[in-house]
């Protein structure tokens, strides 16, 4: 099981999503800011992290918003989205701190346009049903992912 951490900032009708890039993958996926745990990790250490070095922001996590699962062949994923707790001075600039790594763009999107930006169904489904207060149990489950990620060699 791989596990994964992301984080869901918002401002003033936006939520803050990253561009990455994977092999096998044509063009960048939008999703929410993360990745997987570290070893020795705890998940909140894993998003603030995470957010740091795909944004630039330094934030807090908050609240667990939700936990989602899913499974790509044998291969599963647990996902654990925390509200995060942005300093009172966030600005519009954010970029990935290291352009090394796979992330290639980051930008608040407002709220209208995250059904078409995110096309992940496994991301995309649970985040709206979360915004729209719809999901009751905090949490997602799917049995096929509909996506399939080769993460680079060095991310752990």
């Amino acid at each position: 099981m791989i596990e994964l951490a992301t984080g869901l900032a918002l401002t003033t009708g936006r939520v803050l999503l990253v561009a990455s890039r994977y092999a096998n993958h044509p063009e960048p996926l939008w999703t929410l800011p993360g990745g997987r745990r570290q070893s020795g990790e705890l998940l909140v250490e894993t998003v603030e992290r995470e957010l740091y070095e795909e944004t630039g922001l330094r934030a807090r996590a908050g609240e667990l918003a939700y936990l989602s699962e899913s499974y790509d062949g044998a291969q599963g994923y647990l996902n654990a989205t925390f509200l995060m707790l942005l300093p009172q001075s966030v600005g519009d600039d954010v970029r990935p701190r290291d352009r090394s790594d796979h992330t290639t763009a980051a930008a608040w999107v407002p709220l209208e346009e995250l059904a078409e930006r995110i096309t992940i169904a496994v991301v995309r489904e649970p985040l709206l049903a979360y915004l729209r207060g719809e999901l009751s149990r905090r949490y997602a489950g799917f049995h096929e992912a509909g996506v399939t990620i080769e993460w680079p060699a060095d991310s752990a």
